[in-house]
């Protein structure tokens, strides 16, 4: 879907009656100078005659007072209905792309994790009004206008004005916009990079900084910094002076078109086409015109800007996936592992215990087994995981990371995330994993709980997670560290209890100490 009719057609009728009032603002302004012109060499020329006494001049002054009050509440308008279609426009926006996220599988919000993809996320879309506030209403509005201002000078002076007019700031407009985008297409995408680049360098040498002093490395990082700063203030200067050279030559073509205006009104006043004070009317428009021009400047130099947060959110916006609900083999191992040491198999009601020292990739052999990961080294009931469409493969394996995500709410709310289950059904969940007993004392499955399981232990927010997990009932369930921060007699009741809740499935665990537990048949001592 592209992002410039998701945008307009958010919300139609705030879009129309913005761009309504900006194409209000420029057609009065544009008969203000042309009347005031009008008015002004039609009084004088009149006091020449020595007819002053007898020149209405009430009718005329009062259709500049009623023109110039007109669009100063137009203007007022204008700005106001613009931006609340901009603001309705990027509302929409977000909420198709977190509709688009609540529907992506885990492999794709695991991409989503990190605080770069956040930050960037954001400021995309935050550079995207542009697209309607700066492009899309002002050029709407310009072309607009010009058609409007075209037909009503051709009518009144003459359409040989007209022309000149429309023709030379069409073209030529175009022409200077169009250089100006070539130019700072690449200078506004590398500012908005090295921008980006530079606030994460700085929040994370904020964050690090005992750190990096210690390692003694600051000094590098902060000359990194101002590389990065030196070079994003570099594709500003080349912005701002591509930008100023646009706004050189629109500045000449104002003054052309102006200047052309005036002549041809002469000759129409030479041929005895039009009367000396119709004459100069053309003049005034040209110069009322321009302000339908210049503010496009600002829109045209951000396009480098806008069209690459608009790819990138392209990219975001859900897509229908194809992929086929296949279900694997019958007669395949439920999981299959290309180990170093050898393939190993491993069927439904084993338990295995994944061990070896701290970062030689048993987690990440979890992340693979649950297709966070791509992998070509495991086989879940004969297919690997990136083979299955993400609710198919849910169903069969799920995973207790290191990192358990809980909500603010119940505990009601947190287990009921896994699907609707009776309260006896969660009741012996939480009576498994040693925490139903701690829950009684409080208020039970309306237990309040802050954001990320405020209210809770870090072991106890650990088991309320693993519950949730239980709850599904999959046919493998891998655990990362389950009996973390737990003593060694909870370990042991909630390894023993995690065992007998679910006797046909395959269970997996990282575990330290992996043996000693009594339920684990299987030990897979991985090396680095």
């Amino acid at each position: 879907m592209s992002i410039a009719i998701l945008l307009v057609n958010a919300d139609r009728w705030a879009m129309a009656r913005g761009a309504l009032l900006a194409v209000t603002v420029l057609v009065m302004g544009a008969a203000l100078l042309g009347l005031s012109g009008w008015f002004i060499t039609a009084t004088g020329l009149a006091g020449l005659a020595g007819i002053g006494i007898a020149f209405d001049v009430f009718r005329p002054s009062a259709g500049v007072r009623f023109l110039a009050l007109g669009r100063a509440a137009a203007r007022y308008g204008e700005r106001l209905l613009t931006h609340d279609a901009t603001l309705r426009a990027l509302a929409a926006l977000r909420v198709v792309l977190l509709r688009g996220f609540a529907r992506s599988d885990a492999r794709e919000l695991s991409k989503l994790r990190g605080e770069g993809a956040l930050t960037r996320i954001v400021s995309d879309v935050d550079a995207l009004d542009g697209v309607v506030l700066r492009l899309i209403l002002p050029l709407g509005a310009a072309i607009l206008t010009h058609v409007l201002v075209f037909a009503v000078l051709g009518l009144i002076v003459g359409w040989s004005v007209a022309v000149v007019i429309a023709g030379l700031y069409l073209s030529f407009g175009l022409a200077i916009l169009l250089r100006l985008g070539r130019r700072t297409v690449a200078p506004a995408s590398e500012a908005e990079t090295q921008g980006q680049h530079l606030r994460r360098g700085v929040i994370d040498m904020i964050r690090d900084r005992e750190a990096l002093i210690v390692a003694a490395v600051l000094k590098s990082k902060e000359d990194r910094l101002r590389q990065i700063d030196g070079a994003a203030r570099e594709a500003a200067r080349q912005l701002d002076r591509a930008e100023r050279m646009s706004g050189f030559w629109m500045s000449l073509l104002i003054a052309g078109v102006a200047m052309s205006a005036f002549l041809m009104g002469a000759a129409l006043l030479d041929a005895g086409s039009v009367g000396p004070a119709k004459a100069v009317i053309g003049l005034f428009v040209a110069l009322a015109l321009a302000e339908a021009l210049l503010p496009l400047r600002r829109g045209v130099s951000e396009l480098g800007r806008m069209s690459g947060a608009a790819a990138r959110i392209s990219n975001l916006l859900p897509r229908i996936d194809q992929t086929e609900n296949r279900y694997g083999q019958v007669d395949a191992p439920l999981l299959s592992l290309r180990l170093p040491g050898g393939e190993r198999e491993f069927r439904a009601g084993e338990t295995v215990a994944l061990t070896g020292p701290s970062g030689v990739g048993k987690s990440m052999l979890l992340m693979q087994i649950a297709g966070l990961l791509p992998t070509s080294e495991v086989m879940v009931k004969g297919l690997r995981p990136d083979d299955y469409a993400d609710d198919t493969l849910r169903g069969i394996v799920s995973m207790l990371p290191q990192r358990s995500s809980l909500i603010a709410g119940t505990v009601r709310d947190n287990l009921s995330l896994s699907g609707d289950f009776t309260d006896a059904e969660v009741w012996n969940a939480l009576q498994t994993v040693v925490l139903a007993d701690a829950l009684i004392k409080r208020d039970g499955l309306d237990t309040k709980l802050g954001e990320g399981g405020a209210g809770l232990s870090g072991g106890q927010s650990r088991r309320l997670a693993l519950a949730r997990n239980l709850l599904k009932r999959s046919e493998i369930l891998l655990l990362d560290e389950p009996t973390e921060g737990l003593d060694a007699e909870t370990a042991d009741a909630v390894i023993q209890g995690v065992r007998a809740a679910l006797p046909d499935a395959l269970i997996m665990a990282t575990m330290h100490s992996g043996a000693n537990h009594s339920v684990f048949k299987k030990t897979i001592e991985l090396s680095a």
